[in-house]
């Protein structure tokens, strides 16, 4: 039977990440995906993720600051270029523009609070309903890319890449663990890290983990989340470029950038943030496009960004899987390290959760208390952090 030191399980951005991570520091690694790398029924594939520094509380912009290190080095090591500069405004009644703008004073992050009306010169594209937050630090990450990127350091480094490996199960045995496959194939490993991304909540229940550590699990909640593409009104939106943006007004959140590759470099991606249907887990998961949400989110476009005509051309799903405090996982019980970024807004720290991760795996050093089950459970979570 193949062996491993550290067997990785999922090669989407987290997994990646941790694999690349490992893998740099000579570590014996195997990195399984029950399909191919990014592919499209996960959560890192498309060439369009925001990055962005604005966030409620300090906690989470200064780790974005971290996470940017780790991307400058990965663009250096991949001679590509992963975050495309497009800049971030952010408004509405209840994203409180002067509360993201106070944060990014404390951390020295460059950015402006405008008036709608000094806005809406600037962009005149979007209605904007409120005061906007501008920040030029933004821009849109290439995940397929990324990950490629990632896998590629990871198995330059010696780390062993399985596509079309499902784990179906983790079992104790006398060597650490046993990792069996979906179609019967087994792997031994002294040490397992899931980042398994919307499948987790299926794969729980088949892990080797102690009652306790599953009592203190959240509940996990995945969404098919759906997006559309509309086309630029100008037919050339160089003249007026488009930044991403995260509008919240009471009832509706809703958020946009720049399609990239995947849109043809024509439009614009367009969605209502947690706007998709409830699954058990990624398996139940059907690439059907709600017709009341497709409604829904082309009205949104008619009556606030004018800057696009409200037809979308291309539509797709993808998957959010979410925390009740919309907080991460990253905790350990024996040898294994479960790993969840997720919520919708953690394809912007990969690199530094790689980092994280492989820590505490191996034993290196600690994570932020925020992303360990015990806190998250107790009284101090607060959550809504996107």
């Amino acid at each position: 039977m193949e062996s491993t030191e550290y067997a990785v399980v999922g090669a989407g951005l987290s997994g990646a990440a941790t694999a690349w991570q490992l893998a740099a520091r000579g570590h014996d690694v195997a990195l399984l995906e029950r399909s191919t790398p990014a592919n499209d029924a996960g959560s890192s594939h498309g060439s369009a993720r925001i990055f962005r520094y604005a966030y409620p509380d300090e906690f989470y912009t200064g780790l974005v600051q971290e996470a940017k290190t780790g991307w400058d080095e990965l663009a250096r090591l991949s001679g590509k270029q992963l975050i495309t500069p497009a800049g971030a405004v952010d408004y509405g009644a209840i994203r409180q523009p002067e509360r993201l703008a106070a944060v990014l004073q404390a951390r020295g992050i460059d950015h402006e609070l405008l008036s709608a009306e000094e806005a809406r010169r600037r962009w005149p594209q979007i209605a904007f309903d409120t005061q906007v937050l501008w920040h030029p630090g933004a821009g849109v990450i290439d995940a397929h890319e990324s990950v490629a990127a990632m896998v590629d350091q990871a198995t330059g480094h010696g780390a062993a890449l399985s596509t079309n490996w499902a784990v179906a199960s983790i079992t104790a045995s006398n060597r650490g663990y046993l990792l069996t496959s979906e179609d019967g194939r087994s792997l031994q490993a002294a040490n397992v890290i899931v980042a398994a991304g919307g499948w987790l909540p299926q794969l729980l229940g088949n892990l080797a983990l102690p009652s306790s550590f599953m009592g203190s699990m959240p509940r996990f909640e995945v969404r098919q989340e759906q997006a559309y593409h509309f086309p630029y009104a100008d037919g050339d939106h160089t003249a007026s470029p488009w930044p991403t943006f995260i509008h919240k007004r009471e009832g509706w959140q809703a958020y946009g950038l720049p399609g990239g590759r995947d849109a043809g470099f024509r439009g614009q991606k367009i969605a209502q943030y947690n706007g998709g249907k409830i699954l058990p887990s990624a398996a139940d998961q059907d690439g059907q496009i709600n017709p009341d949400n497709r409604r829904r989110v082309i009205e949104y476009v008619e009556q606030y960004l004018p800057g696009l005509i409200p037809e979308p051309y291309a539509e797709t799903t993808c998957l959010f899987t979410n925390t009740p405090t919309e907080d991460f996982i990253l905790d350990r019980a024996g040898g294994i390290t479960i790993l969840s970024p997720c919520s919708g807004h953690g394809a912007k720290f990969a690199p530094l959760i790689g980092q994280l991760a492989a820590d505490l795996a191996t034993g290196a050093g600690p994570v932020p208390d925020q992303f360990r089950l015990a806190f998250q459970a107790g009284p101090a979570a607060v959550g809504a952090h996107a």
